[in-house]
């Protein structure tokens, strides 16, 4: 009996243990799941990457252009066709019929006949201005461009979340400072009642306080719904659920975040080199280029090459088999066109296609202006906001200590209710400049990051 207890218990133990493990490992595997609801800006990038309709619509653009040029490459190859007709006729009044079968000439009382022909034909273009040869650089060009503008997609997906995740953060660190007031607005509150109980302070004062309770309650509420409509875009671009609850991870934002800004010439390099847009329309002169070639064949003779094979046989003439032997022919041929007079269309489409470029060119032109113009604009308004915040940083610090200072005298009796509101408002507006000026800093320099890629 002990041996089979000991053997019990052994089994149990080891089938307890399998299921601890399994235990904890589910509840390890339980732990990211509650986190992924707090997104970085990272991972709502990639995820919009792969569930956002836009990117999703210019994927199959990608392929549509893939499909194109197959589709001209394959213009060089031979076409081959097969083609047959089967009659079958009927002359109730007729006493005799004449059918031609090929070369011969078939008479038969019979008041039905049949008759049918088989025909295998081919043709290879051998020269045409070299059309198809320009059109499959051009599909080329249209495969790179799709990729291009799905990258040029990516990329201004991406800015919109930057700059709503921006805004996500300083929505959430509008609504803590919000609170920290209202935290503060309360214990004034308190404090205001006890001393109009002791009859230090009047009513009036105590309801001048309340109301600037009211006030800071109002403004959490504002800084809420805000923050719950950026959320809301945030969802639409990542094609969540409205119903999801979404929450961002903060990062942690040091000081030498707000010194590291890149100059103006570095951030515009690396947009000329990389810039999906930009690339796409250096291409599009690529293809009025070839739109000129193209069109310029238009002059110029085509030559193809034709062969086939085809027979014949009809009722009263003997053998099938025999028919179609005797009626077998070969044909190989040359098709030659030569253009003489097209009403001017091939001047007038060269023309038309030089006149694209040009204007390609402007379009280049005008996007390298405009690129430079938006990093400027980014450069300087990050600049401008980190001295701002900087400023603004010491501004707070000098208005929390004269707030504090002034809310410990009206607590001893020594300030009044005007100078006290006076100092809260100062903090308050110093906060929200230094809030302001702080994420404008960041969205700047995350936008300069951006074109730096």
């Amino acid at each position: 009996m002990k041996i089979l207890r000991f053997f019990i218990a052994i089994a149990t133990l080891l089938w307890i243990l399998p299921v601890a493990a399994q235990q904890e490992n589910d509840s390890a595997t339980l732990m990211p799941r509650v986190e992924l609801k707090q997104w970085t800006l990272e991972r709502c990038i990639d995820y919009a990457k792969e569930q956002n309709l836009t990117l999703k619509r210019d994927r199959l653009n990608a392929k549509s252009a893939q499909i194109d040029l197959h589709t001209a490459k394959m213009n060089r190859m031979p076409s081959v066709s097969f083609s047959t007709n089967q009659n079958f006729a009927n002359r109730p009044f007729s006493e005799t019929v004449a059918m031609v079968n090929g070369s011969d000439v078939v008479t038969t009382n019979s008041k039905n006949s049949y008759s049918g022909s088989y025909n295998l034909s081919a043709s290879l273009p051998i020269y045409d201005g070299g059309q198809t040869g320009n059109n499959i650089k051009l599909q080329e060009i249209n495969t790179k461009i799709a990729e291009l503008n799905l990258s040029a997609d990516e990329l201004s997906i991406e800015e919109q979340i930057t700059k709503l995740y921006v805004q996500i953060m300083y929505s959430m660190e509008a609504i803590t400072t919000d609170q920290s007031q209202i935290a503060l607005s309360e214990k004034q509150v308190e404090r205001a009642q006890a001393l109009f109980n002791s009859g230090l302070l009047n009513r009036a004062d105590v309801a001048q306080l309340q109301s600037q309770l009211a006030s800071d309650r109002y403004q959490l509420i504002t800084d809420q719904t805000t923050c719950d409509d950026y959320k809301l875009q945030m969802k639409q671009l990542l094609e969540l659920d409205g119903d999801y609850d979404f929450e961002i991870l903060t990062p942690e934002l040091s000081d030498s975040f707000f010194k590291q800004i890149p100059s103006k010439s570095q951030v515009y390099n690396a947009a000329l080199l990389n810039r999906p847009e930009l690339r796409v329309q250096e291409l599009a002169l690529d293809k009025n280029d070839l739109d000129i070639k193209i069109a310029k064949a238009g002059m110029l003779p085509t030559i193809n090459l034709s062969a086939g094979v085809s027979s014949n046989n009809v009722t009263g003439n003997g053998n099938m088999f025999t028919q179609l032997k005797n009626q077998w022919n070969n044909v190989i041929g040359v098709n030659v066109n030569v253009p003489i007079y097209d009403k001017g269309k091939v001047r007038d489409a060269v023309a038309k296609a030089r006149l694209n470029r040009e204007t390609t060119q402007l379009t280049i032109e005008d996007t390298r202006k405009s690129i430079y113009k938006t990093i400027e604009t980014y450069w300087l308004n990050a600049n401008s906001a980190v001295q701002r915040y900087e400023a603004a940083r010491e501004k707070t610090n000098a208005a929390q200590a004269s707030y504090d200072l002034t809310s410990e005298q009206f607590r001893l009796g020594l300030k009044n209710i005007v100078e006290l509101m006076t100092d809260k408002t100062n903090l308050m507006a110093a906060n929200q400049q230094m809030l302001q000026a702080k994420y404008m800093a960041v969205l700047n320099k995350y936008m300069l990051d951006f074109y730096s890629k």
